[in-house]
């Protein structure tokens, strides 16, 4: 296996989600003024652990699972549609 090849892809998949995570930071900053009020500061320094905390909002969120339906492809649907946006 060509181990640097893969540390490549990860690291590159890192920073385009941290790359992301901060540009919603940065369009709620000026939505936030173009409506005069102060934007997102609640957590941290001038918010910048923001996006961090909405990831782990999400992630840790509690999902409604339909009892009749197989559980598997239902918890895996999400990953697999995140994995293949990010190949793309």
């Amino acid at each position: 296996m060509n181990i640097p090849f893969f540390t490549s892809i990860l690291i590159r998949i890192i920073l385009a989600l941290l790359g992301i995570a901060f540009y919603t930071l940065i369009e709620r900053k000026f939505l936030g003024y173009f409506h005069l009020r102060k934007g997102p500061n609640k957590v941290g320094i001038i918010g910048l652990p923001q996006p961090f905390a909405d990831a782990i909002k999400l992630f840790v969120k509690e999902q409604a699972k339909p009892t009749p339906s197989n559980q598997t492809p239902f918890l895996f649907a999400p990953t697999i549609g995140l994995i293949l946006a990010l190949i793309m």
